[in-house]
């Protein structure tokens, strides 16, 4: 390909590289411009739409960034492979999971990490102050309990695009953050139910159920996940799963299992699943994994899902999609309680995904955690006469399994001799202890390329 016809505008509001980038990724994602295509050079391009060579150069660094194109060395820029990208159609306007220790560390592996610098600060800024000169008297009114109407229609056009839930804005509630939709749910499903939890769990979800006084069993995993013949032994009403990337062994449920899951719920008219969707954003290998409740065609699926790992921790901004038997269940028991998140936040996000920022910014990310994916999965082959890897191409982190005597608590107490931090597989665990667990957990969200090169290498001395 040697030019590019892109009609700039000079006297537009929009810069001239965002243009050239805009231009260049919607033939990239509409297939007009084929995967393993050469782009012409930035000189090239420069000269043919006569603008600043840095101007392509920017256009260019975003579209490296997302991971819509890459750089051969000596050869130019190149289209990628984008299978895995996420497509967001631009709507028209409308009207951590755990605690941390004191302790500091000089490295921590944290499984729950988001990368903060790559938060898009100048966008966010620029949204909030159009939000706060819209309507200032309007914003600041009580609103709709269930959320504002606009947001919740944002939120059901990601989910069908992006992860192929088909959903109303009625079935949406939104509040602040995992721990609230959960307490409002419990208010939905009532007391006197009996919640069965993948094992290991997403502690959090777990202890919160008992703390709210339901009867909680624990249901053990294979490579599919859940297993379904311990499920129905355990008379559960509810099961709690992760089924697209499980946390945390990262397991992914096959469609065989899915189905199974959602037979063993439609045995019974009370019978309900929680689909926790934390950290589906991230896969760096293969299509993305449709959520369970894409395949829910009963009103079985409770379906969970948040901005926290994606965007932002402090937005505190999580959702659930109620099924429709359940809708009457949420209009007599809890549609009293007021809504927890701002309109102002609300709109912010909504606007957010709206305008294409929220695509922008998956893309970017994802593409940030892949690299830092691969440099561990590399610094790591020296380790591997002595472990093995699992839940690797997903979310932001992956467990190490151990098979040179070292228990979980000796691994740990190594690394932190060394002024490193890692995690044991047995903190999630509901039965299992840190004297039968081997294995521990790296999170690679929170280090930078060059400090997971310098931690590994010392793992590796200290794990021998």
């Amino acid at each position: 390909m040697n030019e590019l016809t892109i009609n700039l505008k000079t006297n537009s509001a929009t810069p001239l590289y965002e243009q050239i980038y805009d231009y260049i990724k919607n033939d990239i994602q509409s297939g007009r411009i084929p995967y393993g295509e050469k782009l012409p050079s930035t000189r090239s391009l420069s000269g043919y739409l006569e603008v600043s060579r840095s101007t392509v150069e920017l256009a260019y660094e975003q579209l490296l960034s997302e991971g819509y194109i890459e750089s051969r060395p000596c050869r130019g820029f190149f289209v990628s492979e984008i299978e895995e990208l996420y497509y967001l159609k631009r709507a028209e306007p409308q009207t951590g999971r755990r605690r941390a220790e004191q302790r500091s560390y000089r490295y921590d592996f944290t499984p729950n990490g988001v990368d903060l610098k790559s938060f898009p600060y100048n966008v966010w800024r620029k949204l909030s102050r159009e939000i706060l000169t819209d309507d200032r008297t309007e914003l600041f009114r009580s609103g709709d309990s269930q959320g504002e109407y606009s947001f919740r229609s944002a939120i059901c056009s990601y989910l069908y695009q992006a992860r192929g839930v088909n959903c109303t804005p009625e079935q949406v509630i939104v509040g602040a953050g995992n721990d609230y939709i959960l307490m409002l749910l419990s208010t939905v499903l009532g007391p006197g139910l009996k919640v069965a939890f993948e094992d290991p769990a997403y502690m959090q979800a777990y202890r919160l159920f008992k703390s709210l006084s339901y009867e909680t069993v624990s249901v053990g995993m294979d490579r599919s996940g859940m297993c379904i013949s311990q499920l129905a032994g355990a008379e559960a009403d509810v099961a709690y799963v992760t089924p697209s990337h499980q946390y945390p062994t990262g397991t992914v449920m096959p469609i065989g299992r899915r189905l199974e899951l959602l037979k063993w719920a439609q045995e019974r008219e009370d019978r309900y699943i929680i689909e926790d969707d934390y950290d589906s954003e991230f896969r760096y290998k293969g299509k993305p994994i449709p959520a369970l409740k894409g395949y829910d065609a009963d009103g079985k699926v409770i379906y969970l899902g948040t901005f926290s790992k994606s965007i932002a921790p402090a937005i505190r901004l999580s959702y659930m999609v109620l099924p429709e038997p359940l809708l009457d269940a949420y209009n007599k028991k809890s549609r009293f309680v007021n809504s927890t998140v701002s309109k102002v936040d609300q709109l912010i996000v909504q606007r957010f995904i709206e305008e294409g920022y929220y695509e922008r910014h998956l893309n970017k990310t994802r593409a940030l955690y892949k690299s830092r994916h691969d440099v561990l999965i590399e610094e790591l082959r020296p380790l591997l006469d002595i472990c093995s890897i699992s839940g690797e191409h997903a979310g932001v982190h992956l467990l190490l399994t151990f098979r040179n005597g070292l228990m979980e608590r000796e691994l740990i107490e190594r690394a932190a001799k060394r002024d490193i931090r890692v995690y044991g597989l047995s903190d999630y665990m509901i039965q299992g202890t840190k004297e039968t667990s081997r294995t521990v957990l790296l999170g690679y969200a929170n280090l930078t390329e060059e400090q997971i090169k310098e931690a590994v290498r010392i793992l590796a001395d200290c794990w021998r």
